[in-house]
């Protein structure tokens, strides 16, 4: 099948550039099935805006053919006569060309103008990032052309939900990825860098300390953009720092932020660099290390995030968008001053890398999504009712390509890696932990990164990776501040720094009791429950506690040390230097102590048991003698179940959960106790708590995978 694909480009801002440049690069490498026509339009061609047609031409692509389109005021009106234009203007381009396939990308008028023209002519349309939300007549523009277009290929999750409820036939609908993303992760590192920024800011800048801004007019609201973009302009001047700014777009309203921009003499303010064009290549380069982005562009809500570069997004163009926690939203912008406190806050700082809108996978996956077509196929759409379809597509890419995210699993013994995706599904990977901090990171690294090259191998879009480790751990900046014994050199550790370098993925961070609860609330007895505690009962005693669906920290993170709440005064010593905490009588730990004093006192072996002479005494004796009827060892189990019961009471009256799950290897052991003990000794309005042993077989990987699953998207606005 030779498929000719017409692409159109509207070059407003490189970051329109950047996502059809990897795609016709995709398709320009593969003559034998693709014939590939450029026709170039819109402010391509406008001396204003830097006549970026001829940066097509120096990516080597051949230009067809050149149209006029844009009827210069920069109003409503202009926008609307250069629709108009486009439209007695393309059909005889499409007409000579008859492309098979439309690829056409975003939401600007002029490609709801070349929308309309293909649709009435019977070319069909793969429409580019369609389903997003960005709170602009962009949406209504971006809506029609889904509704022209016959196939899809959209950025993330969300969007391609958006599309099902707008009646998409699911299987016309490829979840891709942002094809700038692409391009974007594998060539922003580069070790000129310092030359680019220096190229348009000058000798005297350093990394991170300039600021990039790129305000756009809002087309629904013109004078209340134009406002905040001078009040963005004065916030930047009184900030002083180096500014890098880029005229807006050719929409209704640019044309008197430019005369705001030239009254406050912008262009010539020692601080500041205004610029029409730059190209991506090195805008990227510029973003990435930014102190900080401002304005209003998809790039801040996009690409940035990659990099984690902190991002102000002022007014409402992009508030819809779903975002990394880099963004920092002043939607009312009414004053200088609220835009001068929003630039104290996000200067400087750097957040986790964002992978919400592609893994750098995209085209592959659209030039695989282009071969599916069949160009026999009925040219009219059909539609999908009801709006949301509950059955699984059977498109096998939809059922491979799922969120995922990579879980890790810092044990005393093991260290373990795992592909987790939505329908709980693992795949994973196992090694001894190295005793050391530089072994055990760079074991850890070489894990995480072969996972990585498998879940592509398994079209898994990995989101992030969630780290679950003993000790306490500080989530918020992703540290482990003091481990347990078992975990040597692991104190005072940046985990997330590290792993985000070298993956380009989030990463979040906690302890392993934490990971246990978030398991259970995605996976488990947990979910729908919005109060619930879980108890680890292994090596050691841990858990978490969710209150009103979100995990408790306390002021140290120490909130849910429940291994270390004291049942009494005079009680064993503990491994934290008390004595008497739940961990010293009912932990694995502690049974194999009580076990071993047992056998040496030759009071463990009854009638009916074996052991070998070889054979290391553990928690599992005790237990086994006192199913035997070893009175000495179920007095032992007693004491055990009536510690843990006691402090699970003690839990009862402080946090009041509506249920308490028993995780662990011996949690099947201590339920029906527990459950005793809670009857006999809580408050009467406790007593009715339920006490349920876990049905997760790997908890701390599931719960380090529910962090990535359940945090990466959930800044959505």
């Amino acid at each position: 099948m030779c498929v000719c694909v017409y692409v159109w480009w509207l070059l407003l801002f490189i970051a329109d550039y950047s996502k059809l440049a990897p795609i016709m690069f995709g398709i320009k490498s593969h003559p034998e099935e693709f014939d590939l026509e450029v026709v170039v339009l819109g402010s391509h061609l406008i001396d204003d805006y830097g006549n970026t047609f001829r940066m097509i031409e120096q990516d080597d692509f051949d230009i067809g053919s050149k149209l006029h389109t844009i009827v210069r005021g920069e109003d409503e009106a202009a926008m609307v006569e250069s629709v108009g234009l486009a439209l007695v203007k393309l059909p005889d381009v499409l007409q000579r060309l008859r492309p098979d396939i439309l690829v056409i990308h975003g939401d600007r008028f002029d490609a709801l103008a070349l929308a309309t023209a293909a649709a009435l002519m019977n070319i069909r349309i793969l429409h580019v990032e369609g389903g997003e939300v960005s709170g602009t007549i962009d949406d209504s523009i971006r809506h029609a052309i889904s509704k022209l277009a016959h196939y899809h290929a959209c950025c993330t999750r969300m969007a391609e939900q958006h599309l099902i409820a707008m009646c998409e036939d699911h299987s016309r609908i490829l979840l891709a990825g942002c094809p700038s993303y692409d391009k974007l992760l594998s060539t922003h590192h580069r070790e000129d860098y310092m030359d680019i920024i220096k190229s348009w800011l000058g000798d005297k800048v350093q990394e991170y300390d300039y600021i990039v801004a790129l305000q756009h007019p809002v087309t629904t609201d013109i004078q209340k953009s134009i406002k905040i973009y001078e009040l963005m302009l004065d916030a930047l001047l009184s900030f002083n720092k180096k500014t890098l700014i880029l005229f807006p777009n050719i929409d209704a309203g640019s044309k008197e932020m430019v005369r705001v921009m030239r009254k406050k003499g912008i262009e010539q303010h020692p601080n500041f660099r205004a610029v029409k064009h730059i190209p991506f290549e090195q805008f990227i380069q510029l973003v990435c290390r930014a102190g900080c982005m401002i304005g209003n562009s998809s790039c801040g809500v996009r690409e940035a995030g990659a990099f984690g570069t902190p991002v102000i997004n002022l007014g409402t163009r992009q508030t819809g968008r779903e975002t990394g926690e880099n963004v920092l939203h002043v939607r009312d912008a009414d004053t200088q001053n609220k835009i001068y406190h929003a630039l104290e806050l996000q200067f400087g700082k750097r957040y986790p890398c964002s992978k919400i809108y592609g893994d750098g996978n995209a085209v592959p996956r659209i030039i695989k999504f282009l071969r599916t077509i069949d160009l026999d196929e009925p040219l009219q759409k059909t539609f999908c009712f009801p709006p949301v379809k509950d059955s699984i597509s059977q498109d096998i890419d939809h059922i491979l390509e799922t969120q995922s995210a990579l879980a890790v699993d810092l044990g005393g013994t093991n260290l373990r890696v795992a592909i987790v995706c939505m329908r709980v599904g693992l795949k994973k990977y196992t090694q001894p932990n190295p005793k050391t901090y530089e072994a055990r990171m760079q074991l850890l690294l070489k894990m995480c990164v072969d996972a990585m090259r498998d879940a592509v191998g398994l079209n898994c879009r990995i989101l992030g990776v969630g780290v679950s480790t003993g000790g306490r751990v500080n989530p918020q900046e992703g540290v482990v501040l003091h481990s347990t014994k078992l975990i040597q050199e692991w104190s005072s550790v940046d985990l997330r720094t590290p792993i985000s370098d070298a993956l380009h993925l989030p990463v979040w961070v906690d302890n392993d009791g934490n990971c246990a609860a978030l398991a259970e609330r995605k996976f488990g007895h947990g979910k729908g429950v919005e109060n619930f505690v879980t108890v680890i009962t292994g090596t050691g005693i841990g858990g978490g506690i969710i209150h009103h669906n979100e995990l408790v920290y306390g002021t140290t993170f120490c909130a849910a040390e429940l291994g270390h709440i004291m049942v009494s005064l005079e009680g064993p010593e503990c491994s934290c230097g008390s004595r008497g905490c739940i961990e010293a009588y009912a932990s694995g730990m502690a049974l194999q102590r009580e076990a071993k004093r047992l056998h040496d006192e030759d009071l463990l072996k009854v009638e009916g048991m074996e052991m070998k002479l070889s054979e290391p005494i553990t928690a599992g004796h005790l237990i086994n003698a006192a199913r035997l009827g070893n009175s000495k060892a179920d007095a032992v189990l007693n004491k055990a179940s009536t510690a843990l019961g006691v402090g699970i009471v003690n839990i009862l009256h402080i946090v009041n959960p509506t249920l308490v799950i028993l995780s662990g290897v011996l949690a099947s052991y201590y339920q029906a106790p527990v459950q005793r003990i809670i009857s006999e000794r809580a408050l009467f309005s406790a007593q009715s708590i339920k006490v349920l042993t876990s049905e997760l077989e790997e908890p701390a990987l599931l719960g380090a995978a529910s962090m990535v699953l359940d945090y990466a998207t959930r800044r959505i606005y």
